[in-house]
């Protein structure tokens, strides 16, 4: 497990991130616990949170504010955008830190022409404020459909995103991609980004879904500017086993 204070990783700049698909906190043993997934994440002590597939007052968790609620536990504040909301029920996306930040911008990521969207997917981002120097953390759900992918990972590269002038300086894009490393979109992606777990000096990758039996590493952390990735874990255990179907991502990085 990784045990370095956030204290001590401070002191030198080096931020613990964590990333995780929560499945709306429905575990594979079929319980949904916001108070599961809060307590691997404080275990983990991260800096900051990305997760996915959160329930904000939908019915069939319990018209819980999943967002707020785990953000509430772990002590910080949560940044949510809904990739898609009926009345007051909502299902999306979400940045958790207790670190100065501002949400910069949140928005849905295209389908494919002509194919039927599934399920709507979006992105969002946020500045961390780290005495002076600003993080910017890209948080997103990408399609099951490859070609949905592609026109979501252009867009993720374009002007409103990491292309965008305010997106200067270290920059995070996390998140579960749906994508395997030998896919054509993956191999895009690392011409523009490092990603984290291929980074010098971190050994064999490791896989993230599903979580009971992981063989799949679709669950990504991606690097640009002056970011390096001090270490890589997985988290698996009894309870990350069960809590969600995919396994939580920790990545600590050095900034500057």
């Amino acid at each position: 497990m990784l045990l370095t204070s956030r204290l001590e990783r401070n002191a030198v700049r080096t931020l613990r991130l964590l990333t995780w698909n929560v499945h709306r906190c429905l575990g594979t043993d079929g319980r949904i616990s916001t108070r599961r997934i809060a307590d691997v994440i404080a275990a983990a002590k991260p800096d900051i949170v990305a997760l996915q597939e959160v329930d904000v007052l939908r019915k069939r968790t319990g018209h819980v504010d999943q967002a707020e609620e785990i953000a509430r536990s772990l002590g910080m504040t949560a940044h949510f955008h809904n990739n898609l909301r009926v009345l007051e029920e909502q299902y999306g996306d979400a940045i958790l830190t207790e670190l100065p930040s501002c949400l910069i911008h949140a928005g849905r990521l295209p389908g494919s022409p002509g194919l039927r969207n599934i399920e709507p997917r979006g992105a969002l981002w946020a500045q961390i404020d780290l005495d002076g120097v600003s993080l910017n953390i890209i948080n997103t759900h990408l399609s099951l459909i490859a070609r949905e992918r592609r026109f979501q990972t252009e867009c993720l590269m374009g002007p409103d995103w990491l292309g965008s002038e305010a997106c200067a300086g270290p920059t995070v894009l996390l998140g579960d991609f749906n994508l395997v490393p030998r896919s054509r979109v993956y191999q895009s992606l690392i011409k523009h980004l490092q990603d984290a777990q291929r980074a010098p000096g971190m050994g064999r990758t490791q896989p993230t879904f599903p979580s009971g039996f992981p063989v799949f590493r679709i669950d990504h952390m991606f690097t640009r500017g002056p970011i390096t990735v001090k270490r890589v874990e997985v988290i698996r255990d009894t309870t990350t086993r069960v809590a969600s179907d995919h396994l939580p991502l920790v990545v600590d990085l050095e900034i500057g």
